[in-house]
């Protein structure tokens, strides 16, 4: 059987009163994933709606030991961030993609490349403007023909 797999596009900066909308929506998004055959979920690991997806898809891991979390890391400098939450998920990952070794203009978008090529479903948590790197995700998603599912904030 052929592996399926998701991945997560969204909005770093999500206004406060609708981060408990996004992360219902984003569980809800997951659990129908699973239930649809979904086994790999990919996460640019970006503030906002990529670590709330991540943090998703790791609690679900206990239930479902079939899951497996891949973080698509756009240049390796990312690694070297303090804060807590992006060690403790990627201690939850089974496997690190680093898609550029440094920093280049260019790396945010190999990412979003990568993860969509790499996925059948997209999730996209997005706020309707036609610019940025979740607008142009969706758009090449789309392109490839994939699901695109989005979550409106």
């Amino acid at each position: 059987m052929e592996e399926k797999a998701c991945c997560v596009t969204g909005h770093r900066e999500i206004p406060s009163q609708q981060l408990p909308h996004v992360e219902q929506r984003l569980r809800q998004a997951v659990q129908t994933a699973i239930a649809d055959g979904y086994t790999r979920f990919l996460s640019g690991f970006a503030n906002g709606a990529d670590l709330i997806f991540a943090a998703v898809v790791a609690e679900a891991k206990s239930q479902h030991s079939e899951l497996l979390l891949e973080a698509a890391i756009p240049y390796a400098g990312r690694l070297r961030t303090k804060d807590k939450q992006v060690h403790t998920l990627l201690q939850a990952c089974d496997n690190i993609k680093i898609l550029c070794e440094l920093y280049t203009p260019s790396c945010f978008l190999q990412r979003n490349r990568y993860m969509a090529e790499q996925s059948q479903r997209v999730i996209a948590v997005y706020d309707g403007r036609n610019h940025g790197g979740t607008w142009y995700t969706m758009q090449y998603a789309r392109k490839l023909g994939r699901d695109v599912q989005v979550i409106g904030i």
